[in-house]
């Protein structure tokens, strides 16, 4: 994953975005009928079931949108939410608070769905030592959103983007010539150019187990759409010389079976494709 320092810019971009596509020269609904010196307060309802996920991002959203608002939290992400909870107040400026209130909900909303689908993983792989990883099937322009919220959820992140991990996958694999051409052909682009990444090298047979594990190099290898047999064989075949993950398909009611067969990881997109948001809402009071 990316370093903290890069990860809040990401926010920081996504936020300012946010505003810009939102706001643009004006809010003209609250400009028309609001004075600008008036002052109020909302709560954030909670209307669903789940994991709360995005109060510390609402933070700052408030703060770039007036730094003069004061938000009383009530609720930690993470925390188990039920319909009538509310997770903060938020009071200042009235017209601030309408201008924040679309971002703050919309991020909540998906963040608090992303939380609680990949809790319902990290439940189901209790007592197996297997983690939960996200994907880059994630919503273009708010990466970091999501991958925030699996973290919220007590799942692990994978590699962020591109360009903080190599992962080669069967199209690279192709391309190169096959898997011992990538890995070296990889290696030495990572020591010609002083790059410290990586490798993840997805297999899709127990034949390229085999030829992985007589490169050298090799982080984790990708046990892609094996069957569960296939799997445990697999683990046992890299009896521990890298790491193992498995992903391609693997459901809620498919992730223990793949648990139990011994894999460190299973990466699962759904995670963060696949999510329906959360129901919460401002509320002026």
């Amino acid at each position: 994953m990316i370093s903290k320092e890069q990860f809040e810019k990401e926010i920081d971009l996504i936020i300012k975005n946010a505003i810009r596509e939102d706001v643009g020269d004006g809010d003209y609904s609250s400009l028309a009928c609001i004075p600008p010196e008036a002052r109020g307060k909302a709560k954030l309802l909670v209307k669903d079931k789940g994991i709360i996920a995005g109060i510390d991002f609402a933070l700052q959203v408030f703060k770039e949108v007036d730094p003069q608002l004061e938000v009383e939290a009530l609720m930690e992400d993470g925390d188990v939410i039920e319909p009538g909870n509310i997770a903060f107040y938020v009071e200042g400026n009235s017209q601030s608070i309408l201008k924040a209130e679309r971002l703050v909900l919309n991020a909540m909303q998906r963040m608090s769905a992303i939380a609680t689908k990949t809790n319902t993983f990290v439940r189901k792989l209790e007592g197996t030592k297997t983690k939960i990883l996200d994907t880059r099937k994630t919503t273009p322009g708010i990466r970091a959103l999501e991958k925030w919220a699996v973290k919220i959820g007590g799942g692990e992140n994978h590699r962020f983007a591109l360009y903080d991990m190599v992962m080669l996958k069967d199209n690279h694999i192709d391309f190169a010539g096959g898997i011992t051409k990538a890995i070296k052909k990889t290696n030495d682009y990572l020591k010609e150019n002083k790059l410290d990444l990586k490798i993840i090298v997805e297999a899709r047979n127990l034949k390229e187990i085999e030829e992985i594990l007589r490169s050298e190099g090799v982080y984790r290898i990708l046990i892609d759409n094996f069957s569960y047999e296939d799997t445990r064989q697999a683990v046992k075949l890299i009896n521990g010389k890298c790491l193992t993950e498995s992903s391609g398909g693997i459901t809620l009611d498919t992730a223990r079976k793949y648990a139990e067969c011994g894999v460190d990881y299973i990466s699962s997109g759904a995670l963060t494709h696949s999510v329906y948001n959360l129901d919460l809402s401002l509320k002026a009071i």
